[in-house]
């Protein structure tokens, strides 16, 4: 067998592992986001200023935000259940430091200081788990896109064959609901500020870059015979064209309903995909070919798993849409966002029971979620993990901009700015930090940089992946040697990002 077919056969036939064990992986990343920003508050608290230096900025936030996950999606996987627990005391202990010994000349109540809170106002044009969730895709997917040909990553986290549930099987969704949260649709002020054409003639143009791309991997995959996994999306297509299709065909939507409705042509789309599964021989095709054997003669044949599953992101994206519609509406202050994850929380509570009856009730264990056909199960499992993700966020920012206004003058990156400070009366019962982003110019924060040139530090780690399997045999790597150019793999393409978001370079030409 050649090490070609080795590496396919390596990443082929999985069944993906639990729920509970992605719930418990996705909230390992807001974790590690409230423990870097409480470190930095307790830093301002202890030397009366916040870190400054770029090169340990740059340090602190890899070895915070993006070392712990890529432990422990290797080395530390079998004690997975134990680490949000761990991580979340250490938070735990550092607010109660900075709480013990922040500085005000009286005590006041803690639930005082909670009423106070809920009364401040926050920047409405910048919401920032939005950034940070669009942010930590990418990482968690450059993570595993190179791990997952290396033995320490769990075979049950990689991409199940046809039915499961592995943690890469929620990459693609998580992107379209990142990408759907800040689309033009959901940021356009008004309906009438600008003609429909023309706003869809923006969004063809928009995603040539995405085409493009597409393109270029297809092409490097067939001239240096790489490894691929054809069952994913098929022989030709690939993860770029899935992403420019839904985003075109969901403006052509958009342009046709109310954008405020398209919850309800996401439900029509995915319920309607899944009838047409349930009752004709779509399903087999996708699974089996026209002939039954796997046949791939023929563009649909080929490409049968990238062309259907484009029906099943596509309701994602709608969902998703309506998901940033609601978030922008009167989310200007603690109050508000706090009932937001309230109804959050519960929209993940109906999804996932949603979940448990699409999948046929006593026959849940015959059918779990496949990803190849992005059925209705499947739409309902990434909205939900990526609702919870998201809400994850928002409580690590809401706490942290607790903590900052305990110690006045701190700032934390990637923050909520305050707009107006809780009420004050003779002593402040908690302070305000100045109006503005004071946070974004004390910071060199590594989110930043990344969020800044998203498609090129995703595009590097597909390159520096490909690199690294043509010079590696990386089935064969022992753990300190993986976990080595895991490390150098990810710290390169930080590092690449941060150097540009120095120097104030975006690399975008379209």
């Amino acid at each position: 067998m050649s090490q070609k077919q080795l590496k396919e056969a390596f990443i082929s036939n999985l069944n993906g592992t639990s729920l509970l064990e992605i719930s418990l992986g996705l909230s390992l990343a807001p974790l590690c986001l409230l423990c870097r920003g409480l470190l930095l508050i307790l830093y301002y608290l202890h030397y009366g200023k916040p870190l400054s230096s770029r090169t340990y900025s740059l340090l602190l936030d890899f070895l915070v935000l993006v070392s712990p996950l890529l432990f422990c999606c290797t080395v530390l996987s079998p004690i997975l259940y134990f680490m949000p627990i761990l991580i979340a005391a250490f938070c735990a202990g550092i607010f109660s430091k900075i709480y013990s010994q922040r500085k005000h000349k009286t005590q006041v109540p803690f639930r005082k200081i909670l009423r106070d809170f809920q009364k401040t106002s926050l920047d409405p044009e910048y919401i920032p788990a939005i950034t940070v969730f669009r942010v930590y895709v990418n990482v968690l997917t450059s993570i595993s896109i190179l791990a997952v040909d290396f033995p320490q990553y769990p075979r049950r986290y990689a991409k199940a064959e046809t039915y499961g549930t592995g943690v890469m099987d929620l990459g693609v969704g998580a992107f379209i609901f990142g990408n759907a949260l800040v689309c033009p649709e959901v940021r356009q002020k008004s309906d009438g500020t600008q003609p429909k054409l023309s706003s869809l003639a923006r969004q063809f143009f928009s995603v040539w870059p995405l085409i493009f791309l597409g393109t270029g991997r297809l092409l490097s995959v067939k001239s240096l015979e790489y490894h691929e996994h054809t069952s994913e999306y098929g022989v030709h297509w690939n993860f770029f064209f899935t992403l420019a299709f839904v985003r075109l065909a969901a403006s052509l939507l958009l342009a046709m309903f109310p954008k405020n409705k398209s919850w309800i042509v996401a439900l029509n789309l995915a319920v309607l995909y899944q009838l047409i599964l349930n009752t004709t021989s779509l399903k087999t095709f996708i699974l089996h070919g026209s002939d039954g054997r796997d046949t791939r003669v023929g563009f649909l044949n080929a490409n049968r798993e990238g062309l259907l599953s484009l029906f099943g992101y596509l309701a994602i994206y709608l969902a998703s849409v309506q998901v940033g519609l609601c978030l922008l509406k009167c989310r200007s202050s603690v109050a508000g966002w706090t009932g937001a994850v309230r109804l959050s929380l519960l929209a993940v509570l109906l999804l996932l029971v949603l979940l448990r009856g699409s999948q046929g009730g006593p026959r849940a264990q015959a059918a779990p979620v496949p990803r190849r056909m992005a059925n209705l199960s499947y739409c309902l499992w990434v909205l939900a993990h990526c609702l919870a993700f998201f809400t994850w966020f928002v409580v690590a920012d809401l706490t942290l901009l607790f903590t900052r206004l305990l110690v006045p003058g701190s700032s934390v990156p990637c923050c909520w700015d305050v707009v107006k400070p809780p009420p004050t009366r003779a002593q402040p019962a908690v302070g305000a930090v100045p109006v503005g982003r004071e946070g974004a110019r004390a910071h060199v924060c590594l989110i930043s940089a990344i969020n800044k040139n998203q498609l090129l530090f995703f595009l590097l780690a597909n390159v520096m992946t490909g690199m690294v399997n043509i010079l590696v045999d990386t089935i064969h790597s022992n753990t300190a040697f993986t976990l080595c150019i895991l490390h150098l793999y990810m710290f390169s393409n930080c590092l690449i990002m941060h150097i540009l978001h120095a120097k104030n370079i975006v690399l975008k030409f379209w």
